[in-house]
């Protein structure tokens, strides 16, 4: 969700954005001193895996058309099965760009919600709509999430899906509660080069997997200090949290490749986070002295490595590090006892089949044989869509998934285990390194839960 010029907006949006924050602070403080609270345990779903009845077309509320929202608009009105008859954000300006995408796709203009950062809940309880998704700042993941389900929507967010593990804890718990669909729309798991090595994984080609390493590196500090889109909330985190505040691009893929909540999870994690100076060196060179940008303390790391162990015994690496200068990496390393995979750049080893012992190969070499077939049949479509076109597949599975009456290939406990490390992190940082346990937000049904199946278009 952006804001627009109007100076009574930006206030609202602040005034909101600040109460948010020291709410964060709040859980993050009982969190550390451990006085959160046990979930009390739910009813779960009435049949598993969950799904529910088709939806023929799926009618959708957006909230937050800034410019990732915008790009799901996009792909949207693309996909047949659904329509966007609703957006809500506090940026006239961004309404309209929705809107012209929507009535330029030969679609009816939306039902335009923007009287101020919470007009999502009356968005919520006064349309009739089978799906909330929402691309707004993060600390509005979860109130939108909430009153979706709570209004009888499905809900699905931009990632992280939630910024403390009590937060993970209130979308499970509610996704029980009104058995709603609530899902992380990670696009990365549907990026090319990691389907095809999750295909690669899924036939034996690698072995059994027993280590993977992701990350999310990439220089944001111009973008952070911008005063439009991301600079005017994502900047605010490092002044509040100290750990691994983007965990779910590096992770989400990797895990899937782990069976992380079907047949294994993840156990335990160490985080540690090294000095904070990005954001300050980069605030000197470019802001002006008397900008109160100058008066921000940054308290996050600029590097936070953190390790998992599976219940299984096997681990996994996950870096952080958005505020120094560095090419853009997700690391992508997934080791089997066969061979490998590593991302930046695409390249594989696999003992006794490739070429040359002990040397890597290009992906292209393994492409023609282990392109996962949801890349083969559908890559057309997605040509020029966001992020290389795994935005699109991953909005077109969820439409298809709701049109067929299927389970998503991604559920709520996916999205509160894997930005469940946000929360774990902080507090493992702020405890020396102190292991955390990551709670089961499945109560047990990850031991009988399948492995993600390779899906088509």
């Amino acid at each position: 969700m952006t804001t627009d010029n109007n100076a009574l907006n930006r206030r609202e949006f602040l005034k909101v954005s600040g109460a948010a924050a020291v709410t964060g602070a709040v859980v993050a403080g009982r969190e550390l001193t451990g006085r959160a609270s046990t979930p009390e345990p739910q009813a779960g779903y009435a049949k598993w895996p969950f799904a529910v009845a088709p939806i023929p077309l799926v009618r959708i509320g957006f909230v937050g058309v800034g410019l990732q929202g915008t790009s799901h608009v996009e792909n949207l009105v693309q996909i047949p099965g659904c329509r966007v008859t609703a957006i809500c954000d506090v940026d006239n300006a961004r309404i309209d760009i929705a809107t012209k995408v929507i009535t330029g796709a030969g679609h009816p203009a939306p039902k335009v919600y923007n009287k101020g950062p919470r007009d999502f809940e009356r968005l919520c309880e006064t349309e009739d709509l089978d799906l909330i998704y929402t691309a707004t700042p993060w600390e509005f993941h979860v109130p939108v999430m909430l009153a979706a389900m709570k209004s009888g929507k499905h809900a699905a967010t931009e990632v992280p899906a939630a910024m403390s593990v009590e937060d993970c804890w209130a979308i499970v718990n509610a996704a029980e509660k009104y058995q709603k669909h609530c899902l992380l729309m990670e696009n990365c798991n549907y990026d090319r080069p990691e389907m095809m090595v999750y295909n690669m994984v899924r036939q034996g080609i690698l072995g059994e997997v027993i280590h993977a390493e992701g990350a999310y590196l990439h220089d944001l500090r111009a973008i952070k200090f911008e005063d439009r889109s991301e600079g005017l909330w994502r900047r605010a985190w490092a002044t509040r949290l100290n750990g691994n505040l983007y965990p779910t691009h590096g992770l989400g893929p990797i895990a899937n490749c782990l069976n992380n909540n079907r047949g294994d999870r993840f156990d335990y994690l160490v985080s540690m986070s090294g000095p904070s100076r990005g954001l300050q060196d980069w605030r000197k060179e470019h802001v002006p002295a008397d900008s109160p940008k100058q008066n921000e303390h940054y308290v996050c790391g600029d590097v936070n490595l953190s390790l998992i162990k599976m219940q299984s015994g096997k681990t996994i690496v996950v870096q952080h590090s958005t505020n120094l200068p560095r090419p853009y990496s997700r690391i992508n390393l997934v080791q089997g006892t066969k061979g490998l995979f590593m991302g930046y750049p695409n390249r594989v080893y696999i003992e006794g089949k490739s070429a040359k012992a002990d040397q890597w190969e290009d992906m292209s070499v393994w492409m023609k044989n282990y392109e996962h077939p949801l890349w083969t049949e559908i890559a057309q479509k997605a040509a020029g869509a966001g992020h290389g076109g795994m935005d699109f597949i991953e909005d077109w599975r969820l439409v298809k998934c709701l049109n067929e009456g299927k389970p998503t290939d991604f559920n709520v406990y996916d999205a509160a285990a894997i930005s469940s490390v946000v929360g774990l992190s902080v507090q493992s940082v702020a405890r020396q390194g102190q292991p955390m346990s990551f709670p089961d937000f499945t109560r047990g049904k990850w031991k009988t839960s399948a492995p993600w199946e390779i899906v088509r278009a």
